[in-house]
């Protein structure tokens, strides 16, 4: 889920969609706090803070969950049906629960109507096998018809979307099977509550139902702060396979990040990865001087960033050149002077008001 005001690889504006509907969403969830520290809650269960410059940084988890896998996804190897792929390798991380996970994917919100299609077919013939979309996004159909159209395998993808609206148990088991019809599908790969809903107990025991069916085969929370995961980890019979948060530069949750990892084997999923092109992202100097050490752009090294800790990302674009950079980051690593110098960065702030 990337922040409303979405912009492509260089700040610009990527699209004109009023963003008021998202920044309710996410206000009537989280409420006026817009600093992410940690507060007591960690310090209080023992939890470390993060070496920035080695493990949480730059090296995902050496366990079984958070461990980086960069042979199970090779999009040279993919359906011959897929005409026009990238030759690109990926990776994946390995969830709590031993699903393969793409390390990199596609955010769709605002991709909707036949650009929607387009964009999400193009994404699947040049090596995206990740795709993510929301109830609240309006689109979910048009994901699933650009994934058909594209002639990629379902086997071969992985497909997400998110429970938007406080519903309750039976509500929510009617939606998901709404939508798995809308969808034309018979399985969610992953499926998310997108916030604190008041219903979440409700709503999660419904998803556990639907997981023990193979109908769901993984599941997650978004927007979750501290408090709230460390509350809801409690009443869950299924741990949450992966919380997605605002996550970059700006905003690292290396300490969030091994915190779920050591308590429940949560994955860090990044909406908005560039921060729109907040604070000078595209211009910073210390990332375009790491750019140019490596031969790259900016945003392929800030998506090569999360990557490499196992945050999975989802950045969004409707450019066909930006989707071929974005994905084109599994042919450089970061060493351990520009993982101290990308650290220093971290302000620990969110940069949206209403988050």
């Amino acid at each position: 889920m990337e922040k409303a005001n979405n912009r492509d690889n260089f700040g610009n504006p990527d699209n004109s969609n009023n963003p008021n509907n998202r920044r309710n969403f996410i206000k009537a969830g989280v409420g006026a706090c817009a600093v992410l520290g940690f507060g007591g809650a960690l310090s209080s269960l023992g939890a470390k803070g993060a070496d920035s410059t080695k493990t949480d940084s730059g090296k995902a988890d050496s366990g079984k969950s958070g461990k980086i896998d960069s042979s199970k996804l090779d999009s040279s190897k993919a359906d011959s049906t897929s005409t026009s792929e990238s030759s690109a390798k990926q990776e994946s991380i390995t969830l709590n629960n031993g699903v393969q996970m793409p390390l990199i994917g596609l955010g769709t919100y605002a991709l909707t109507g036949a650009q929607g299609v387009s964009v999400v077919k193009e994404a699947a013939k040049l090596g995206y096998r990740l795709f993510d979309t929301a109830q609240m996004y309006n689109n979910e159909r048009e994901v699933a018809q650009g994934l058909r159209e594209s002639g990629v395998a379902r086997e071969k993808l992985f497909i997400m979307t998110k429970l938007s609206s406080d519903m309750s148990y039976e509500e929510t088991k009617r939606h998901i099977d709404r939508t798995l019809a809308e969808m034309k599908l018979e399985y969610f790969d992953l499926l998310l509550l997108h916030r604190d809903f008041s219903s979440r107990d409700a709503m999660y025991r419904a998803m556990e139902e639907f997981y023990a069916q193979g109908k769901l085969k993984a599941l997650g929370i978004s927007n979750f702060r501290e408090k709230a995961y460390l509350d809801f980890i409690k009443t869950c019979k299924i741990m949450p396979a992966v919380n997605q948060m605002e996550t970059h530069i700006f905003l690292q949750h290396s300490a969030y990040q091994k915190f779920m990892r050591e308590n429940g084997g949560c994955a860090l999923q990044s909406w908005s990865p560039f921060d729109s092109g907040r604070k000078g992202f595209f211009t910073n100097e210390i990332l375009m001087k790491i750019a140019k050490k490596h031969n790259k752009s900016v945003a392929q090294v800030a998506l090569r960033w999360l990557t490499q800790r196992g945050v999975v990302a989802i950045p969004k674009t409707s450019k066909i050149e930006r989707l071929k950079e974005n994905l084109n980051i599994f042919d450089f690593v970061l060493d351990e002077s520009d993982l101290a110098q990308i650290a220093k960065l971290d302000t620990g702030k969110s940069s949206v008001g209403w988050w």
